[in-house]
């Protein structure tokens, strides 16, 4: 390389690793405004004052052939003593502030993840998804210049002028509950605040001196559960996760009682405001104390939930849900102030909704859609949320159908005679031994598997107190794998005379789960054959859901299935297909990976673009309404059998010959899925 030409050209080649972004900077540039140029965004919230020290780079000493340049520490301006003492007081070595150092000669630069001011985070593990960092808020820190006699200027028109000079923003707006502080702030900082914006258009906050800290919560509504996601607005990082049951259970286990008792009580739809408001702030509080903040820390939150759910959280009635044609008030994303939907988060906190695509199918479907993507993909994906209202999405990049069915809350544990929400102490895994009928279990919040040949005591954590919705999924599925139950669903008599684990309350038999030396009630855990047909109902109505997309969109099997929910990281794929939860798949290719509807709205509160391609999509897929179908009812009836009255399971049947457990291949399979090999 010809270096005479950089020294008389007076710029210098400057290369930035990880991203291989390479450009030509002139001498004496400082490497914040040199990254900038080269098309590499550092964080930096004071913008370039070397106080909040998030633009940290290494340089990379030595010759680098692949690169053709010499880098060296020393061609970067020696370090002064603002920034020598930032390094001190931290214990950081090895490192350069972006903003402090000028580029004196050519330079290979790794910036680190934490300095990248659009840092990539993995949404699950399950499918290695990368969400780019980049939400709807961020901090600046900014100087503005004192009152003084002789300038008529407002501190409004002040902190406004210096936003522009030293950001370039321009024509903001104030949030009114910030305005009346601004003065005592600006004056309790000596003129140097810290700025929360929202979308480059609203101050949301400002805050004394230097301060960092942004926060937001993602909210998945469900119609049994809530889950609530604090995250990082700056990292990414979700810092505490907390769930709780919809108070709103108690006015209505399904979608349709809670419309009428909304349409029919007084003050019925009032009463189911207020009791998913103060959920969402009792949960607000519980994660914001987890990560040692506050609830007026949280500046930003996005919040899914099915059609109902929705309306109710934004206090519209949902009359019309209930009746044909299933008119929403509106499909539309929504930004709304979080104060206005009585949220006790900052008082200036901004709240998002995502649109909804139809009548029964919510902005939690499109959450789904977000986290797993089936859009981009070309292989033709299934994607089953599981749950009170279940949601289905078919299709690829070429097409996206979705549709809603009606299962209940039989998958979450309503309905069942010992059915409980996913806590400690319900039964979430099942193994029935076919000889014995005697069943293995194991508990949340234990590891160990509870068998009753076991001669070690039970410790106290591993006592059940009922079974949740993976449980009763593995326990029937098993109870059909030995014979308990035949293909109807209904408990055989036959087998009551080989094992006192099948016993008749006149005529209605039941089985015994779980003995009560083993329930932490001391009464036995039974699966009755009301239980068995409250799941055959619920997995009838989500599949005959699923046989009608695929019968719209032409096609006879699926290439991938994604078991989404809030149980659905726990379900087994195996115990699911022996359901006929799912259509025929390769086993390797069905896929758990929990509350999708959550996943989404977390993506769409870390990186803003996600939510305008949320809109995109919602307006995209093709809604299929399903429960009017003419063939729906033909559809549900043959899915009431175990797995199905008349389509194949291919894959199934190399497992399960005829469907029953009569071959060796069956046996080995099954004791491979048991704990230990049993």
């Amino acid at each position: 390389m010809d270096r005479s030409k950089d020294i008389q050209n007076d710029s210098y080649q400057v290369i930035l690793m990880p991203s291989g972004r390479r450009g030509r900077v002139k001498r004496g540039t400082d490497l914040l405004q040199a990254a900038a140029e080269i098309g590499v965004e550092l964080e930096s919230i004071c913008g370039g004052r070397q106080t909040c020290g998030k633009c940290q780079v290494i340089v990379e000493n030595g010759h680098f052939p692949k690169h053709g340049i010499s880098s060296a520490a020393d061609h970067l301006s020696p370090p002064k003593e603002q920034e020598i003492s930032y390094f001190q007081e931290h214990g950081i070595r090895g490192r350069r502030l972006a903003c402090a150092a000028e580029v004196l000669g050519e330079l290979l630069i790794t910036v680190p993840e934490e300095s990248q001011a659009r840092k990539q985070v993995i949404a699950k593990a399950a499918s290695d998804r990368v969400i780019e960092v980049d939400p709807a808020v961020r901090q600046v820190y900014v100087e503005v210049e004192p009152a003084i006699l002789g300038d008529p200027r407002g501190d409004w028109e002040r902190l406004s002028a210096a936003l522009e000079k030293q950001w370039g923003l321009r024509g903001l707006s104030i949030d009114s509950q910030v305005f009346p502080h601004l003065q005592e702030v600006l004056r309790e900082g000596e003129f140097k605040v810290t700025v929360t914006l929202w979308q480059e258009k609203e101050i949301l906050r400002v805050q004394p001196g230097y301060s960092e800290g942004i926060f937001g919560l993602a909210v998945d509504v469900g119609s049994t559960t809530i889950a609530a996601h604090l995250c990082d607005l700056r990292t990414g990082e979700v810092v505490a996760t907390q769930a709780a049951m919809n108070p709103q259970v108690r006015y209505g286990e399904d979608l349709m009682s809670r419309v009428s008792y909304a349409t029919t009580e007084p003050q019925g739809l009032a009463r189911l405001n207020r009791a998913v408001i103060h959920t969402l702030n009792d949960l607000a509080g519980k994660v914001t104390s987890a990560g040692g903040i506050t609830k007026t820390d949280i500046i930003d939150a996005v919040i899914v939930g099915n059609t109902v759910m929705h309306h109710i959280l934004l206090g519209i009635n949902p009359v019309e849900l209930g009746r044909a044609p299933f008119a929403l008030a509106l499909f539309s994303p929504l930004d709304l102030k979080a104060r206005d939907l009585g949220l006790g988060f900052n008082p200036a906190a901004r709240t998002h909704l995502l649109p909804l695509i139809a009548g029964h199918v919510g902005a939690d479907n499109v959450g789904v859609i977000l986290a797993e993507a089936p859009h981009e993909q070309d292989e033709i994906m299934l994607v089953v949320d599981v749950g009170t209202n279940a949601e289905i999405v078919l299709g690829n990049r070429q097409q996206l159908l979705v549709a809603s069915s009606p299962t209940g809350p039989a998958f979450e544990g309503a309905q069942i005679t010992h059915g409980q929400r996913a806590a400690p102490g319900a039964i979430e895994r099942v193994r029935i031994d076919p000889k014995t009928l005697q069943a293995q279990f194991r508990v949340i919040g234990c590891d160990s598997w509870i068998s009753p040949d076991d001669k070690e005591p039970v410790p106290p954590e591993a006592m059940a107190t009922g079974i949740c919705g993976s449980g009763i999924i593995e326990a029937i599925a098993e109870m059909f794998l030995v014979g308990i139950i035949n293909a109807n669903g209904l408990i055989d008599p036959d087998s009551s005379s080989t094992s006192g684990r099948v016993r008749y309350q006149g005529r209605a038999g039941e089985y015994v789960l779980v003995d009560k030396e083993y329930s932490a009630t001391g009464s036995p855990i039974v699966i009755t054959q009301n239980d068995v047909r409250a799941i055959q109902l619920a997995k009838a109505a989500l599949y005959a859901g699923t046989k009608l997309l695929m019968a719209n969109r032409g096609i006879e099997r699926v290439d991938r299935v994604v078991l989404a929910g809030a149980f659905g990281s726990y379900i087994s794929p195996f115990h699911a297909m022996v359901l006929g939860l799912i259509p025929d798949c390769d086993l390797e290719n069905v896929v758990a990976v929990g509350n999708a509807a959550g996943d989404g709205a977390r993506i769409a509160l870390l990186n803003i673009s996600q939510r305008q391609k949320a809109e995109q999509v919602a307006r995209w897929v093709q809604y299929v309404e399903t429960p009017l179908a003419a063939s729906f009812q033909d559809e549900f009836v043959a899915a009431l059998n175990l797995p199905h009255a008349s389509d194949k399971f291919p894959h199934l049947e190399q497992i399960i010959p005829n469907g029953l457990p009569t071959s060796a291949r069956t046996e080995r399979r099954r004791k491979k899925d048991r704990p230990g090999g049993r």
